[in-house]
């Protein structure tokens, strides 16, 4: 065998390179659908692409998938465009990826579709938490570009409904790179700082991608998180962005978000108007009341002629006085017979009444003397009669026998 050679790494390395100088492969465009899909902790994408006969590995590198506007994932159909090599260390081949997107749905679409399914599901488009707008602010943030006609449509129409508002203009810009993130910061800094009483975001109309802006997550998030209420006013009334979802209000345009931030001053003073004939009619009413019944007091007899109401006073009080006096005399006459009434029996249950029919009453040294067990022979006791009193010597002491019998059986 006089042929040299080669090593494994040799041959591969040769390859590649035959690879390198390949136009085809150097910078290709591929159609497949995506298998095996895997996202490395580094950022990079691996996965396979196969179509219903073939399949082949590739893998696109951190730098890349980091401008996808969408999430690729398995049984996703996609165009690829970049460059076949050989990777040496295991000799295979593989699609090194460098751009990507759906195939038959446009990348910015698809972006968009799985942006709103994940907000979404973590509860941001909830109508549960939605802020309602104050009926009267007091001040109003448009939160866009300064120079659009977006933004003086706003102020104009803001200053024709509700001049009493104030309106402060946070300029941002609304496309390109960094949009987003201003717009983001800059509903943090209203609030922040308490700058407004509501918050309109958005922009005039556009494509798709000049309102990219507005369906970015770090926007959709500074809005959900927002303590002021936020409407998002982006594009024309077809125009539907990830911010309308968020937002606590939506606008079909910028202009309709001005005429739904206010009320019309307009209508306000109709009403007062109103307001004021009807508080008119309701004081000329109770005026003409009051005159009525002024009318009908000044043609009362007193005051016509005062003396007579006097007199007719005077003699209703006198009335009173005679009806006093008498009703005083019955009540006295009514007491003065109960007196006697009671006098009377006072003085039947009186003792001395009981010795004027020839009782007397026996008193001893202990007192009122009952029984003749209460006195002895030789002890002197007093004999009260209605006219006076003796005192007594007490020769003897006579029970009654019969008396005593009868006690004794009781007990």
């Amino acid at each position: 065998m006089t042929q040299k050679a080669l090593t494994v790494s040799q041959l591969n390395e040769y390859i590649k390179e035959m690879f390198s100088r390949d136009d085809l492969l150097a910078g290709i465009c591929l159609m497949g659908e995506i298998s095996n899909f895997k996202r490395h902790s580094s950022g990079h994408l691996y996965f396979t692409l196969k179509d219903s006969q073939s399949v082949i590995s590739a893998v696109m590198f951190r730098g890349d998938a980091m401008r996808l506007r969408f999430s690729p994932d398995n049984g996703m159909k996609v165009i690829v465009m970049g460059r076949v090599s050989v990777y040496p260390k295991n000799g295979q081949y593989q699609v090194y990826v460098s751009i990507m997107q759906p195939d038959g749905i446009g990348s910015l679409y698809m972006a968009f579709e799985q942006l709103k399914e994940r907000l979404y599901e973590k509860g941001l488009f909830d109508q549960s938490r939605k802020k309602p707008l104050p009926p009267h602010p007091n001040k109003i943030a448009l939160i866009t570009s300064p120079t659009g006609a977006a933004v003086r449509d706003m102020i104009r129409i803001l200053r024709v409904r509700y001049p009493l508002c104030n309106v402060v203009v946070c300029p941002v810009k609304v496309q390109g790179e960094g949009a987003a993130e201003e717009i983001a910061a800059m509903i943090k800094y209203v609030n922040a700082h308490s700058l407004a009483d509501i918050i309109i975001t958005g922009r005039g109309g556009g494509s798709l991608e000049d309102l990219w802006a507005f369906n970015e997550e770090t926007v959709a998030y500074a809005i959900y998180n927002s303590d002021i209420p936020v409407i998002s006013a982006v594009g024309h009334e077809p125009d539907i962005t990830i911010s309308d979802y968020v937002a606590d209000v939506r606008a079909s345009t910028p202009s309709n978000a001005a005429e739904i931030a206010v009320p019309d001053i307009r209508q306000f003073v109709s009403y007062l108007h109103g307001a004021a004939d009807l508080m008119t009619k309701y004081q000329m009413n109770i005026i003409s009341s009051y005159r009525e019944r002024l009318e009908r007091a000044s043609n009362r007899p007193v005051m016509q002629g005062p003396g007579e109401y006097f007199n007719e006073r005077r003699m209703y009080l006198a009335s009173l006085e005679d009806n006093l006096v008498s009703n005083q005399n019955l009540i006295l006459e009514r007491k003065r017979r109960h007196h006697g009434r009671l006098a009377a029996e006072l003085d039947a249950l009186s003792p001395l009444k009981v010795l004027s029919r020839g009782y007397s009453m026996v008193s001893g040294k202990n007192g009122v003397v009952k029984s003749v067990k209460n006195i002895s022979p030789g002890e002197d006791i007093t004999v009260v009669f209605s006219d006076g009193r003796g005192v007594c010597t007490v020769n003897e002491v006579i029970s009654d026998p019969l008396r005593d019998q009868k006690e004794q059986n009781n007990g």
